[in-house]
């Protein structure tokens, strides 16, 4: 994930910085504490507490290195980049699929995604296959089914993120 451009919009900005200061100012010293306080039990080859405390301390610290990577490489989506013409991370669309229904979503970077919301990555099948596609087009998406699902493009504007 180092060399990976993470794209995101102000707010996946804003989200990201937020949870890395959660991380580093509270989560950290919390599990200090925990751990601290189950050094106090004894005998640490036998001591679940103090493992449980030592296996979380390395989840966050993993999870900081994680998000200082993604800092490093990270692009905001400026709003002035965004058209109505073709679809692009920071769109919203609306689609139609073979059966007459419609659809929307919001295309984000993979950070922001949140499918049960309308969000949807630019890496997934369908954000990655809409990508760069304008009004009136069609678009055959093949999903990890295996199934192809055809969409028309029906309107492309700014995502209100």
């Amino acid at each position: 994930m180092q060399n990976k451009e993470v794209v995101v919009t102000y707010a996946g900005l804003t989200k990201l910085e937020a949870e890395l200061n959660q991380l580093k100012t509270v989560r950290r010293k919390e599990v200090a504490d925990k751990i601290k306080v189950a050094r106090g039990y004894g005998d640490l080859s036998e001591n679940s507490e103090y493992d449980e405390a030592k296996n979380e301390q390395g989840i966050i610290e993993s999870r900081i290195a994680e998000l200082e990577a993604m800092l490093k490489n990270i692009r905001v989506i400026d709003e002035d980049e965004l058209t109505n013409e073709h679809v692009m991370v920071g769109s919203h669309v609306l689609l139609r699929d073979a059966d007459g229904d419609e659809e929307a979503y919001d295309i984000v970077g993979s950070t922001e995604a949140d499918p049960a919301n309308g969000r949807i990555s630019d890496e997934s099948p369908v954000g990655a296959a809409l990508l760069n596609h304008g009004v009136g087009d069609m678009v055959e998406v093949t999903v990890p089914s295996g199934a192809t699902i055809s969409y028309q493009i029906l309107e492309i504007s700014k995502s209100a993120l």
